[in-house]
């Protein structure tokens, strides 16, 4: 289905999507660097209740609204004639990928849930290792669309 009243505003449409993408990004890549450092601080400390707070606010005011936007703005690119060859690999490779940024962004959202009730069980090493999933997703993403 592609609604053809859409067609006029396609590079705003994906001017939006690519800015709010950028957000979203930037976000996923600093959240789980948050908690590495989070890590290193004792539970019930000041430094421990300042990121909670840093990671509370990086969560809610950027990167909730800014995955919602990267979503509304992609639904509509969808949604424009001729954005989308549905025979094209490149097309259910990026759908992949962002299902699994969504996934990635829910569990980073559950792991500050953990570090908020100080019920934080992985390592300093754990996080380090999920601040790279950011990075190789964004990649299959890009060079899907790009290449």
């Amino acid at each position: 289905m592609v609604i053809a009243a859409l067609a006029p505003f396609y590079h705003v449409e994906l001017a939006f999507h690519i800015v709010c993408f950028t957000a979203w990004m930037a976000g996923l890549f600093y959240l789980p660097r948050l908690y590495v450092y989070h890590c290193q601080v004792p539970a019930g400390s000041a430094e421990s209740a300042r990121f909670k707070v840093m990671e509370r606010r990086l969560l809610k005011q950027i990167m909730n609204p800014a995955m919602i936007a990267t979503w509304f703005f992609g639904i509509l690119l969808v949604l424009t004639p001729g954005a989308v060859d549905w025979t094209a690999a490149w097309w259910w490779t990026k759908l992949i990928g962002v299902i699994l940024m969504s996934g990635f962004h829910g569990a980073c959202s559950k792991w500050r849930k953990n570090f908020l009730n100080d019920r934080n069980v992985k390592s300093e090493k754990f996080y380090r290792i999920a601040n790279e999933v950011p990075t190789l997703l964004f990649l299959v993403i890009v060079f899907a669309v790009v290449a």
